[in-house]
């Protein structure tokens, strides 16, 4: 074997890559053990303990502090960890109304209201529906009428071409829905979701939303679909305000002087007087708790609060500036409870309101407070977004990145006025506060006043930095309002539940493999899982380094994976044991055999991973996850299975050990098999054609698939109740509630669980209709007179379903369409080709049979949703990976033949051989991932069980259609030749 050092060296750095990316879970969970330890059951103690842990090193050998190991360590996804996942739509109909000024034009507004129709039948670029339903109700009128103004006449001509306005639009909607991400962002990240997913869901005008551990859906409701507010406020500068603070400072002292709690002082981290002198200085570490008790007692504002000074040439001295306190980020809640106190609000004069920095400063956990100026105390800003007509990143003369911002013609009036006082005093130039929902975004200071509504802002930004504020300047400007269009909730309960089944469904799929391995190939069969585990180290390792989200569908794409690899290790064995049969040393058939297998280990690996990508590409959510996994760990499995293996076996060999490579019972399994699946293959088209017609009828009989809310819209919400329930009973109780809409209600697991499905209320946008729906649900549920919990829900809105639809048929047709070409490519026989194509066909009617001829049957759920279309990839997956094999081994054939190609009964006999050649290799492929899925099916949850039955009878049908069905129908393709 060439190349063992770099196989070496690349074993030890991707090992040392994965100790190093998943010791971050070690450190964290070994901070998180003594908060729980310290907190002893209370959950704000726990929160403030790792909160107060925040800055604090934590990594013994390179000193990170806990929340840098935090963010370093595995994400656990909604289903493991409990929280909310949200689909936003930003309204571009509301924006294009908004960009044209609100017309009352009855074919612009119908051609808006088509558009949107359209969009929700699954179309594509609202913009584009938008101009083209315009062209054809008014193909007289130009769009620049309604477009083209006087703010906007550096970007559109008054003369502009409707093609000229549709990329106008399409720039502005593409900067509303940028604008809306950082706003949304910025929100969430005030909220204090730890460890937050959003993504922008390119080409459309939705942004997704994951935030584990949120379980107050009113709250989120609010504070993601509550419209942006921009505004432009004066501050006060930092020695005006010193005075005020110093006052309160005072006030709370004597207020608090006998309730000031221990804990406040052991949380503080600074100590100040009420003398300037002091201001500078922390809190010094030896003293002892007693003196910090007494600071604390003595100044509480200032043990928290600390005033920006600057050593000056007579001693410490306020520094300039509109910053008036810098405040930890855990003790920012304090602060703002002190300044609420009703005790102080007399203290605080009518003009003066403090605002926080949106971001804590750079490097830091410390937070920026400003002291914004009421000059009217009317709780009115000095200017509003509405001034704003543009806002561009730019560079200055210098290259330095800067933002450049442009006014309307009444906003540069109101602009130069501000401008003008601010900077009216060459010795104290003031600034300007630049705000959004009420956080600091930016202050800059006004330098010389600005008559012509043309402002650049400096400072120290990167290029980021000017993007974002060019953005958030934009964001008052014609806002595009944001709705939540989908949502799942789980509680923390469920998500506890699904950490438990995964574990334990992973833990016995993984026994059952290396049991099965090590008592059929024997030595070899350890060897085999060696690499299986040094296999699932590095897939770990690798998810934890790419900051990838762990869901229980990734866990289930992890097992899948380990089963999935003993098909290379499979593949390599039986070919040794051939060799060894033909009489070559044990060297030899190693050699052989590695070599011989290869070809078809890199084949059905390519088109596994094929497979996985286009369900990563096509996929969201678990699907997504699934598919993460899946292309990490055959791309691990490649490694582990075939060189680190091989490397095993050098060693041994080098060493002259015994290597065996099965047992008495198991060496000449599969031997001397001759079975006629040519001769028989219009049998199986038989048994197919039954199964598929049986299919129809009952698709007819039952009205249709089942599909879930995923594809036709609508909520679900799993229900725990204190006993079992008969869901007819509780469908009674429901439908009167629910409009006399019946919902659907069945058992989720057990008796005591149901889930309950409804389309009530699921066309109304309104921000009120999920508090009417579960409502609804609550009040029907408390007539059955028994104690329940909503363990979780789930919305899907009906555009987030046709979407859905569209890009399910988009991924099984692209994944033929990139099959059919991969086995020509390879191949070079267009016969294979279709017969690949036509058997992946074959295996999605058979497997949609299935279920229609199962639904109601089975004591689970057969719904067609998101997950029943990574299944049927996956099925997909298994039937090229078994059809690949065997076409290798025709191809082995012919080249040994020197023939290109054969027909007639030649073709039947060796078709024949190759079946019958890699039968022992399909078998047991078949059979451990079978197993494995057995384990997962029967331990893994209710969450993922109609996943998994899937696989469980697509394994099956995948086995049966690449013995029976695909390569046998190469024959009949070819007749003509």
């Amino acid at each position: 074997m060439q190349g063992k050092g770099f196989i070496k060296f690349m074993a030890i750095l991707l090992g040392i890559v994965c100790v190093y990316s998943l010791s971050f879970n070690l450190v964290t969970s070994n901070v998180e053990k003594n908060a729980k330890a310290y907190a002893k059951g209370d959950p704000e103690k726990e929160k403030a303990y790792l909160d107060s842990m925040s800055a604090v090193p934590v990594y013994p050998i390179f000193g990170f502090d806990y929340e840098f190991c935090k963010s370093k360590s595995i994400n656990l996804g909604l289903d493991l960890k409990g929280g909310m996942n949200v689909t936003m739509e930003i309204s571009l109909a509301e924006l294009v109304k908004s960009l044209a000024g609100n017309p009352d034009d009855a074919n612009f507004n119908q051609a808006i209201a088509n558009a949107q129709t359209e969009l929700n039948a699954g179309g594509k670029d609202f913009i584009n529906l938008f101009v083209n339903n315009f062209e054809k109700l008014s193909p007289n009128v130009k769009l620049a009428d309604y477009f083209a103004n006087q703010d906007n006449a550096q970007q559109l001509k008054a003369n502009a071409s409707n093609a000229e306005v549709r990329n106008y639009l399409s720039k502005e909607a593409t900067s509303a829905i940028d604008r809306s991400f950082i706003i949304i962002r910025s929100r969430i990240d005030g909220f204090g979701v730890v460890s937050p997913n959003m993504q922008k869901q390119e080409g459309t005008n939705r942004i997704l939303i994951e935030m584990p551990g949120v379980q107050d859906k009113e709250r989120i409701h609010k504070l993601l679909q509550g419209s942006a507010e921009l505004q432009f406020w004066q501050v006060y500068q930092n020695e005006e305000v010193y005075s005020l603070l110093e006052n309160i400072n005072k006030t709370l002292a004597t207020t608090l002087k006998d309730t000031t709690s221990t804990a406040a002082a052991k949380d503080s981290t600074a100590t100040a007087g009420s003398k300037l002198a002091g201001l500078g200085k922390k809190a010094n570490t030896a003293d002892s708790t007693a003196q910090r008790l007494e600071a604390a007692k003595n100044n509480p504002l200032f043990a928290v609060l600390t005033i920006p000074t600057y050593q000056g040439p007579n001693g410490p001295a306020l520094r300039p500036g509109p910053v008036v306190g810098w405040v930890a980020q855990k003790d920012t809640a304090k602060v703002n409870s002190y300044l609420k106190r009703a005790e102080i609000a007399p203290v605080i004069p009518s003009t003066f309101k403090f605002m926080w920095s949106v971001k804590p400063m750079e490097g830091s956990k410390v937070f920026e407070l400003y002291a914004i100026k009421d000059v009217d105390a009317n709780d009115a800003p000095d200017l509003g977004g509405e001034a704003i007509s543009d806002a561009r990143a730019d560079y200055d003369q210098k290259g330095r990145p800067e933002v450049t911002m442009y006014m309307t013609g009444d906003g540069a009036a109101k602009w130069k006025k501000i401008t003008a006082e601010a900077s009216a005093d060459p010795n104290n130039k003031k600034s300007i506060a630049i705000v959004l929902d009420n956080n600091v975004y930016s202050a800059p200071t006004v330098q010389n006043e600005i008559p012509n509504g043309i402002s650049s802002i400096t400072g120290s930004f990167t290029v980021n930095d000017t993007q974002d504020l060019a953005n958030i300047l934009k964001a008052g400007k014609l806002p595009a309002p944001a709705r939540i269009v989908g949502e799942f909730v789980v509680g923390p309960s469920l998500g506890q539940a699904a950490i438990d089944n995964g574990l334990l469904s992973f833990c016995l799929a993984f026994v059952v493999i290396l049991v099965f391995m090590a008592l059929y190939y024997n030595k070899a069969g350890w060897v085999a899982n060696l690499a299986l585990v040094i296999n699932l180290f590095f897939i770990m390792g690798i998810l934890v380094s790419l900051g990838a989200v762990l869901t229980l569908p990734g866990i289930a794409g992890i097992i899948l994976v380990i089963g999935l690899s003993v098909d290379a290790n499979i593949l390599i064995f039986e070919r040794v044991r051939e060799e060894l049969l033909h009489g070559k040393s044990t060297a030899l058939a190693i050699k052989e055999g590695f070599k011989h297998a290869m070809p078809s280990i890199i084949d059905s690996n390519v088109t596994i991973l094929i497979l996985g990508i286009i369900l990563y590409i096509f996929g969201s959510g678990p699907v997504q996850g699934f598919a993460t996994t899946l292309c990490i760990g055959i791309l691990s499995s490649l490694f582990c299975a075939v060189l680190i293996s091989r490397l095993v076996f050098d060693s041994m060999l080098n060493k002259s050990s015994n290597i065996t490579f099965g047992n008495k019972a198991t060496l000449h399994a599969f031997r001397d098999i001759a079975f006629d699946f040519v001769g028989r293959r219009k049998i199986y088209y038989a048994i197919s054609a039954v199964i598929i017609i049986a299919g129809t009828i009952f698709y007819f009989k039952n009205g249709g698939l089942r599909l879930g809310i995923d594809f036709k819209g609508g909520r679900y919400y799993i229900v725990h109740f204190d006993k079992p329930m008969d869901t007819e009973t509780v469908k009674e109780q429901l439908t009167p509630v629910f409009g006399n809409e019946a919902p659907e209600v069945k058992t989720a697991g057990n008796a005591n669980e149901l889930k309950i499905t409804t389309t009530y209320h699921i066309a109304d946008v309104a921000t009120s209709a999920d508090k009417v729906v579960e409502d609804a649900l609550r009040a029907g549920l408390n007539k059955t007179g028994t104690k329940y919990t909503i363990e979780s829900n789930q919305k899907v809105g009906p555009i987030i379903a046709s979407d859905l639809v569209y890009s399910a048929y988009g991924a099984i047709l692209f994944s033929c369409l990139v099959m059919f070409i991969y086995i020509i490519v390879r191949f070079k026989k267009l016969n294979y080709g279709l017969g690949a194509v036509i058997a992946l066909f074959h295996d999605v009617l058979l497997v949609l049979s299935f279920y229609t001829i199962l639904d109601g049957v089975l004591p689970f759920s057969l719904e067609i949703g998101q997950d029943f279309i990574a299944a049927i990839l996956t099925v997909m997956s298994y039937t090229m990976t078994e059809t690949v094999v065997v076409f290798d081994r025709i191809r082995e054939k012919l080249a040994e033949t020197g023939k290109e190609d054969i027909h007639g009964e030649e073709r039947n006999n060796t078709i024949n051989f190759a079946l019958n050649s890699t039968l022992s290799r399909t078998i047991l492929t078949s059979l451990t991932v079978f197993f494995v899925l057995l384990v997962i099916f029967i331990f893994g949850g209710e969450s993922i069980r109609g996943f998994i039955f899937a696989l469980l009878i697509g394994r099956v049908i995948g086995t049966y259609s690449s013995l029976c069905i695909s390569t046998p129908i190469v024959v009949d393709l070819g007749k003509n030749k």
